[in-house]
Order: structure tokens, then sequence, then C-alpha cells
């Protein structure tokens, strides 16, 4: 039985702390998905179209992960995904309190599991939020986004 797992976010940008989630959490499983969530009454840096293709273009040598679009609630895209597991990075104890609670009313709603995984040293700080307002600004944040391997 093939073991799948969801990695849902905005990912506006997709950051260096969300690529080491990516890259931890497909060793736990035969299939990762990671879901693009669209949420039509917030603002993004990006479209969603363009979030998608540049993550799809940062592991398109892994056939392991797939990319896809969703809106609605995370339990019915892991319901949709057939993915049993639900993967969040956390790097604070605000985070953590945040998640354990979607953990347990997505569990209660479809019986998923969440499988936490703590911020790598040194990435605790870095979030879509800040890249964006650091852009905002002008900064060049390109320490904080992934590089495509060519």
């Amino acid at each position: 039985m093939e073991r799948t797992g969801i990695f849902v976010g905005s990912f506006d940008p997709f950051t260096i702390g969300h690529d080491s989630v990516v890259k931890r959490a497909v060793k736990m499983f035969d299939k990762l998905v990671i879901g693009v969530g669209v949420n039509e009454s917030k603002r993004y840096m990006q479209t969603a179209d363009e979030r998608v293709e540049a993550i799809r273009h940062l592991y398109k040598d892994d056939n392991r992960i797939s990319v896809e679009k969703y809106s609605g609630l995370t339990a019915e895209f892991a319901r949709k995904m057939s993915a049993e597991f639900i993967v969040k990075g956390v790097r604070s104890v605000k985070d953590f309190e945040f998640e354990r609670e979607q953990a347990d009313i997505n569990r209660r709603l479809t019986g998923v599991e969440t499988v936490l995984l703590y911020a790598e040293p040194g990435m605790d700080s870095i979030s879509s939020s800040v890249v964006r307002e650091l852009t905002h600004f002008g900064y060049d944040c390109s320490q904080f986004l992934p590089k495509v391997q060519e």
C-alpha cells in the first residue's frame, strides 16, 4: 500500500524553510503532494498558478513529489489525494499550538493524522510573510528562497 502525505500552505513565496520540510518529509512517504492553497479573500504576491509552477520546477526530477492547487478544507484535500497524513512545519510554540488544534479537528473530520516537523536550526525565523515584507521594501531575499538545481 502506497503511503501518501500532503504538505499544504499558501507558499507565497515558497521558502527554504518549506524546502527543508519537503526534503525531510519525502523520505517518510512513497508520495508527497504539495498542496498550494487558494483563499479568494486573500491577496497574494504571486498567482496560484505561478506558485504551483515554481514549486513543480523545483522538484521536477523527483517523481515522488507532485504539486496541486486546492481550495477549501485541508482535510478534504487530503481525502481527495488519498493521503493518510498531513505534514506541517513548526517553527515555534505558537505554531505548535495552532497546528495541534488543527490536527485534532482534521483527525476528527477524516481520520487523517498530522505529522509535525520542527524547523531546522536557523530556519525558525524564515517565513513567507517576512520574505514578502522584505521584498516590498526592496531587499534581496534570494538567501531565503530555494535554488533550482539545473
